[in-house]
């Protein structure tokens, strides 16, 4: 099976999802748009159609409501959409990062491209950590991404990555959106983006303060089997009776020593501990078709949304 990955590029140690091509630290743009694969553009074109069959004359025919897009280095189709979309091209995504990287101090990590480019993204270090008990830093990120399909709008959002495992976390803190979205029927403006996600930053202090409140909350052995239980009630629903269980002894699993970092003083029986069983699980071990497929679900499926449901869950312990 082909990867969803279809090209990336890195810096730094392998990430997580261990694919990628290896860049030395601080590169142009250029040179991360050549070798994360991100070096072509999107075209459009009408959508046409074929009438008649075997026995009538055939004629092609226009559909003028709607385009198709397509790479321009394979012609490769990408989607068929609305005349009302937008395209946000891939270059687009890493230029958002050129006064971040130049001026104020970030540094691109990753970026690359996914269903053969129908989905691309950028992630960048800020430069904002926070160090929790037993030397547990966490690393603060912005991540863009975009998709042509129809599937994710063009989103900026702040990630938390834990350095001891490379969980994946999306900032949120008390009911602020956890990211700037822009609908493909709008222009993407990344400076008004900019300014919008400065209001994020400013909440970073006030997160991490929240997160070290969970790595300070003990938590019994029965509470955190409660969790788990509660975490994946919903399983049961789209799978077979035993999914819940086999899903909550992993994490419980995890969470009792299996899991890296699992011994540090910032999770060991904390609630902290908790939340860091089910980001590992999800960006780790998650059954997939491959690793690109998990990916894809950590950061914007079903994946990130198990975890921002063990984050509520987590927070109401210390509400």
């Amino acid at each position: 099976m082909a990867h969803l990955v279809e090209t990336m590029a890195y810096v730094g140690q392998t990430p997580w999802h261990g694919l990628g091509n290896q860049l030395a630290p601080r590169q142009p743009i250029e040179t991360w748009a050549k070798q994360a694969g991100m070096d072509w553009t999107i075209k459009e074109a009408p959508v046409s159609f074929m009438t008649g069959g075997a026995q009538h004359l055939r004629s092609i025919k226009t559909f003028e409501d709607h385009k198709v897009l397509y790479r321009s280095d394979t012609e490769a189709p990408l989607s068929v959409v609305s005349q009302r979309f937008r395209v946000v091209q891939p270059r687009e995504v890493l230029e958002f990062y050129r006064d971040l990287t130049e001026i104020s101090g970030f540094e691109l990590e990753t970026a690359g491209v996914l269903k053969g480019g129908r989905k691309v993204w950028a992630l960048a270090r800020t430069g904002q950590s926070t160090v929790f008990k037993g030397n547990d830093v966490s690393n603060g990120y912005v991540l863009l991404a975009t998709a042509c399909d129809g599937t994710l709008a063009t989103t900026a959002q702040f990630t938390m990555i834990r350095v001891v495992c490379n969980n994946t976390l999306t900032v949120a803190l008390d009911g602020s959106p956890s990211a700037v979205k822009v609908p493909h029927s709008t222009t993407f403006d990344p400076q008004a983006v900019k300014r919008q996600l400065g209001i994020c930053v400013s909440s970073w202090d006030r997160f991490m303060y929240q997160l070290k409140a969970l790595s300070q909350r003990k938590v019994k052995a029965t509470d955190a089997e409660q969790f788990f239980w509660k975490l994946f009630a919903d399983e049961n629903k789209a799978g077979p009776a035993q999914t819940s269980e086999r899903l909550m002894k992993r994490t419980l699993e995890l969470y009792n020593g299996q899991g890296r970092g699992s011994e540090l003083a910032s999770s060991k029986n904390t609630a902290y501990g908790l939340l860091n069983a089910v980001t590992e699980f999800v960006d780790h071990e998650r059954r997939a078709r491959n690793t690109d497929y998990r990916l894809d679900s950590a950061w914007f499926g079903n994946g990130a949304a198990l975890k921002q449901k063990a984050l509520d869950q987590a927070l109401a312990l210390v509400s």
